[in-house]
């Protein structure tokens, strides 16, 4: 069995396949198999993929006959064709340096109870823009994960890419599978539902190159309203299960209610109305003074 089984789920990047596998292919690291699924591209991405099919590191090449609509979905597919004891999710439109494999993979044996290990990133505009980079205060370190959930993840994701993730496979049988019901968040409930299992190790070395795009769907996401409304649910969702205290989801609706506030008008109204109605009930009486905001806001808007 190999130790790392590679999902690359991908929908129209065809230009950005050939670096993407390559980037793979070419890890330092090489006990792994590659998994290429593809979601009814309509570009050129079925040929590219083909090329890859007779490679020995290649063990999967699934092309979906019906388009799913759901990068998530992708993912539960090559999970369940993996047969590594680590997984990594390299999207299709990302790359990478030749040792985050060996750098990831380093971190998460060196503690049995480490379930997750990701390494700092580069976000790339216009195809070679640096735009912004991650970073964090050591080389190399080792914490508990649900307190980094709590501290780290409710308001600051650090985990914001999947290609930047080796997480350990058999996990995922003890995970719901809530992460599909989102368009957006899907990898933010992944990751958070991931680090209330075990421990985390971050890794300081910039390794990943996430690529932003025109054909991502998080900008629109974001201007329409849908990415707040999935955080919310989120957020109701992990405090339902005693995994966030009162005091955070208090501190949690206020900070996302202040960033909302002076863009509602802006927002989708399908999604403003689902906003308002998870500002309006919150599930903690620490969160009440957002209610009465709400409640006094809109009892006396004028129409």
């Amino acid at each position: 069995m190999p130790e790392v089984s590679v999902i690359i789920p991908n929908y129209n990047h065809a230009k950005y396949l050939e670096q993407r596998i390559e980037s793979v292919l070419n890890q330092t690291f090489q006990d792994f198999e590659v998994i290429l699924m593809d979601d009814c591209s309509t570009d050129d991405s079925r040929s590219v993929l083909e090329r890859y099919r007779s490679h020995p590191k290649v063990t999967h090449v699934v092309f979906n006959t019906v388009n799913t609509g759901s990068t998530f979905k992708q993912w539960e597919k090559g999970i369940l064709l993996a047969k590594g004891k680590y997984i990594w999710i390299a999207e299709s439109d990302d790359w990478c340096e030749a040792n985050l494999l060996s750098t990831l993979h380093e971190g998460i044996v060196k503690d049995p109870e480490c379930v997750i290990s990701y390494c700092q990133s580069y976000c790339i505009q216009n195809e070679n823009k640096i735009n912004w980079i991650s970073h964090t205060d050591y080389l190399s370190e080792m914490v508990e994960g649900t307190p980094f959930m709590k501290n780290k993840m409710l308001l600051h994701n650090p985990i914001f890419n999947a290609s930047m993730v080796l997480w350990k496979r058999e996990m995922f049988t003890r995970m719901s599978d809530g992460f599909k019901a989102y368009k957006l968040c899907g990898d933010w409930f992944f990751w958070m539902e991931l680090c209330t299992m075990g421990k985390v190790h971050i890794s300081g070395k910039l390794l990943n190159y996430f690529r932003k795009h025109e054909s991502d769907v998080s900008g629109e996401a974001i201007k329409s309203g849908l990415a707040l409304v999935e955080t919310l649910n989120i957020i109701n969702i992990f405090y339902e299960r005693g995994l966030i205290s009162s005091k955070d989801y208090y501190k949690t609706f206020k900070i996302h209610y202040r960033a909302y506030y002076p863009t509602r008008n802006k927002l989708d109204p399908k999604f403003r109305e689902q906003i308002r109605y998870l500002f309006k009930n919150p599930l903690t009486s620490k969160a009440i003074f957002i209610k009465i905001v709400l409640g006094t806001y809109w009892k006396h808007r004028k129409p």
